[in-house]
């Protein structure tokens, strides 16, 4: 709630090294299309894979294990559960498989976030989508056996109306203010996170709903690349980021910027393995070639150098125009016009 407020979004400022994280997204973003094209066989075994260890991996953060063979044949044959460890994971796997098939239709909503927890616990008898009934912690064990309170959440009373305001304040972001949703992403499940609003599940579920407003937006690399994996991989820092971020929240003092940095690190991490795996063209100039190529290919009416610029955000307009102008010499595409209302038209093979 506390980063989603205007007048904290308003004093946010952003350094080089932060507009290059955004910028990469988004040019790995206007590439997926071509991933895609490079091994189609590929993804089948990536979507697979990545279930599998986005399952395993978000709930062994949280402590929760099973043999890896049992996992998968929860996950990729749907064998019953027989353990507590099972169960919570078939939970997560309902919930991951639910944000894979109905994610971008899916709102971030009160009513959304309640059902992605209650399917967590759906397995186990217990009744999840339930805010807290008494207030939590957030706390570190040591080596030694001490414990340290890292962070103190919304209390259980505050916590359906700081949840509301969570969801009000992303919604104004995105559909009011226009920000821009590699901001607004990190910040909503920063907060939410941050209020803790079950006595349970909180990573888990803050873990689905990265997936789930990521997939609003096109960035769809946890798919194929399972982001739970990664942040498995990253705990010390993952958790670390956390704390930086989390002092001063309450008073909306706190400083974010470890939290969004170590967000962006961990989203361009899981698209360079996305490239690498799918063996995509490492030729920058080729690779935006056949980008452009694969977005005019699929134009059945007239379309115009924004339409494709909108397509293909990693190629810049002359790069577009370059590509437009041979295509047309190889007499696949006409022009209907000239100037910046020029539109351009597929030539249909005889």
């Amino acid at each position: 709630m506390k980063s989603l407020e205007l007048k904290y979004l308003n004093s946010l400022t952003f350094g080089q090294q932060a507009m290059s994280s955004i910028i990469k997204i988004g040019e790995y973003k206007g590439m997926q299309e071509l991933f895609y094209m490079q091994s189609p066989e590929a993804l089948k075994f990536l979507v697979e894979n990545a279930k599998i260890e986005s399952t395993e991996s978000s709930n062994r953060i949280e402590g929760i294990t099973a043999p890896h063979n049992r996992i998968e044949k929860i996950i990729l044959a749907g064998s019953a559960p027989r353990t507590r460890s099972e169960q919570e994971i078939a939970g997560y796997r309902d919930g991951l498989n639910l944000i894979h098939e109905v994610g971008k239709n899916m709102p971030f909503s009160i009513n959304v976030i309640l059902q992605l927890h209650n399917m967590l616990y759906r397995y186990m008898g217990m009744e999840g989508g339930r805010w807290k009934n008494g207030d939590n912690e957030i706390t570190e064990k040591r080596p030694d056996g001490t414990v340290r309170v890292r962070f103190k959440p919304v209390s259980a009373f505050d916590t359906s109306r700081y949840m509301d305001g969570l969801v009000e304040n992303y919604k104004n972001a995105i559909e009011r203010e226009h920000r821009e949703p590699l901001v607004v992403i990190p910040l909503a499940i920063f907060d939410f996170l941050a209020i803790h609003p079950f006595t349970d599940g909180n990573g888990r579920t803050g873990r689905l709903l990265t997936l789930l407003l990521m997939y609003h937006f096109g960035f769809e690399v946890g798919r194929y690349i399972s982001l739970e994996r990664i942040v498995e991989e990253s705990k010390e820092t993952y958790y670390d980021a956390l704390e930086k971020s989390s002092a001063g929240w309450h008073e909306g003092k706190h400083n974010i910027h470890p939290w969004l940095e170590y967000f962006w690190g961990i989203v361009i991490r899981a698209y360079k393995e996305f490239e690498d795996r799918v063996g995509v063209v490492t030729d920058e100039k080729s690779s935006k070639t056949d980008l452009i190529r694969s977005s005019v290919s699929k134009k059945t009416e007239p379309f115009s150098i924004s339409d494709i610029e909108k397509e293909c955000l990693s190629a810049g307009r002359d790069m577009i125009r370059l590509v437009l102008r041979q295509m047309r010499d190889e007499g696949t595409i006409k022009s209907t016009g000239k100037g910046r209302s020029a539109k351009w038209i597929r030539i249909k093979e005889k």
